[in-house]
């Protein structure tokens, strides 16, 4: 045991006299360092003391508990491969006593990246973001604020990885082009110039959007139960979905994960489709109480539906309506003659709002945001590419 030094003093002199110190009474658990990068060492120390607080000596049992790495018979911690925070996961063990650490792991140097979706097709004119995703040589994520440029022509990119497609068609191979800490990655860009409007029963395929009864970019929302989605539910590049429970998801949650990816990248691609098909009639009024027929219908601005609207067709017909900013409903759509919603697109080039007690059918395909008003039915999908899709209460989505 650990002495210390008491001086007796008396009338003549002072007396030294060593005395013991107690019993092993309590065990900490310290550290040069609590954060480490992926495979890198640390060496911790067990401090052990008596109910005094006088320095007991120790020679402690090491483990791991909760992850995180491993540790040596001295005391030695090397970071595993998986980032994280593990808490209480270093353990010194003295006889019936014991202390912990906790630990944070980080990502080691960027060894990858890459540029995503690839390849794009793309009408001219348009727009695709393209993200940067960089990874360390264990496949951890790192952040990274890529600068982007155009090698080979096809469009021009803003410093955010937005690319606007050029008038000129063609495959572009490796034009977009992410530089990060010395590292680069490409994408290639099929731009083209014109596309014919869908003939019947050839509207474009959603690819993996088409499971999905809400596809977002940011974050998907219930505001408060009742509200079910009877279909799959996915966010990406954001992660999150709230609100559920108390509101229902019938099929499977996705976010931030490669399904969601794949989902919109699929999505971009529609959308790109959509927006390139030729006009066949301008709109330039509310389109409530209208009748429309098969075709492809514009807007220069915005789209407004107070009241029914009736599309009508056969069960081939493909109806595309497109707004250039915004879509904003207080009403309803009808479908007769055979027409069936799975073949309705609305194009909103910005963000799509159905009002209150709406009973929408069709997919809603959306470049910003969605939001479901209180008590809206909505037999298709809210297929948002970069914003959030948020639902009020009693909301309902069925897939057609």
């Amino acid at each position: 045991m650990l002495t210390t030094t008491v001086f007796l003093c008396g009338v003549a002199a002072c007396e030294h006299r060593p005395t013991e110190a107690g019993s092993l009474a309590s065990l900490t658990v310290v550290r040069s360092a609590d954060t480490l990068v992926v495979g890198t060492s640390r060496q911790f120390a067990a401090l052990g003391y008596d109910a005094n607080g006088s320095a007991v000596g120790v020679q402690p049992t090491w483990s791991i508990a909760a992850g995180g790495g491993m540790i040596s018979p001295t005391g030695v911690f090397t970071a595993g491969n998986v980032v994280g925070t593990f808490l209480n996961t270093v353990v010194a063990t003295a006889g019936s006593l014991s202390g912990r650490a906790s630990v944070t792991v980080t990502a080691g140097p960027l060894a990858t990246l890459a540029v995503t979706p690839t390849p794009v097709t793309i009408g001219s004119g348009n727009f695709q973001r393209f993200a940067a995703t960089g990874r360390d040589a264990f496949g951890n994520a790192i952040a990274v604020t890529p600068a982007w440029s155009i090698v080979n022509g096809g469009g021009v990119i803003d410093s955010t990885g937005l690319f606007t497609a050029g008038g000129v068609g063609g495959t572009f191979n490796n034009t977009v082009r992410a530089s990060a800490l010395g590292l680069s990655s490409t994408a290639t860009v099929t731009v083209f110039t014109s596309s014919p409007a869908p003939t019947p029963g050839s509207g474009p395929t959603l690819g993996a959007a088409a499971s999905h009864g809400i596809l977002a970019g940011s974050a998907v929302t219930c505001a408060s139960a009742p509200g079910t989605i009877n279909a799959d539910a996915s966010v990406w590049p954001g992660s999150a979905i709230t609100g559920f429970p108390p509101c229902t998801i019938t099929g499977a949650r996705h976010a931030a994960d490669a399904f969601a990816q794949t989902a919109q990248n699929d999505l971009t691609s529609t959308y790109n489709a959509l927006d390139a098909l030729a006009c066949g009639t301008t709109i330039t009024a509310n389109l409530g109480g209208t009748t429309l027929a098969a075709g492809v219908y514009c807007s220069t601005s915005q789209v407004q539906v107070t009241g029914p609207v009736t599309l009508t067709g056969p069960a081939s017909a493909v109806f595309v309506i497109k707004a250039a900013s915004s879509l904003t409903t207080a009403g309803s759509v009808i479908l007769s003659g055979g027409a069936q919603a799975k073949n309705v697109y609305w194009l909103v080039g910005s963000s799509a709002t159905l009002g209150q007690g709406s009973a929408w059918q069709g997919n809603v395909i959306a470049f910003t945001s969605i939001t479901l008003n209180d008590n809206v039915t909505l037999t298709g999908r809210a297929l948002a590419r970069n914003g959030a899709v948020t639902l009020g209460t009693n909301d309902t989505i069925t897939l057609p």
